[in-house]
């Protein structure tokens, strides 16, 4: 499931929880699309309870990133599993964007830190 924190300008936060689906992505996407248009986008995503993605979620999630990975300025990631973190740390060399990993219980760090510039 993926819900919607803020959805203001160019700036998304959203959770992350359970496992992912196609149509997930597809309520998703245009959120996306629409920030995207008003600027470089600042994103937060918090994981909560996530267990990953399912086949075609995965695909759309690399389709998501390729399409939009060069409109990203921004990306705080929060969770509090360690692949997560290794995840965050994996990302890094693809994009321009720059991405930073918070731990649970640091989300108000996270939350400053990807507002920052907007």
């Amino acid at each position: 499931m993926i819900e919607v924190l803020r959805n203001e300008g160019n700036f998304l936060a959203f959770r992350l929880s359970g496992k992912l689906h196609d149509a997930d992505y597809k309520q998703f996407m245009p959120l996306i699309q629409t920030a995207a248009d008003k600027g470089k986008l600042h994103l937060l995503v918090e994981m909560q309870n996530f267990e990953g993605w399912d086949p075609q979620a995965l695909w759309d999630d690399i389709r998501l990133d390729a399409q939009y990975g060069d409109k990203i300025e921004r990306l705080a990631v929060i969770g509090d599993r360690a692949w997560q973190a290794w995840m965050t740390k994996i990302c890094r060399p693809f994009t321009s964007a720059r991405i930073e990993y918070f731990d649970a219980r640091d989300t108000q760090g996270a939350w400053a830190w990807v507002q920052d510039g907007l």
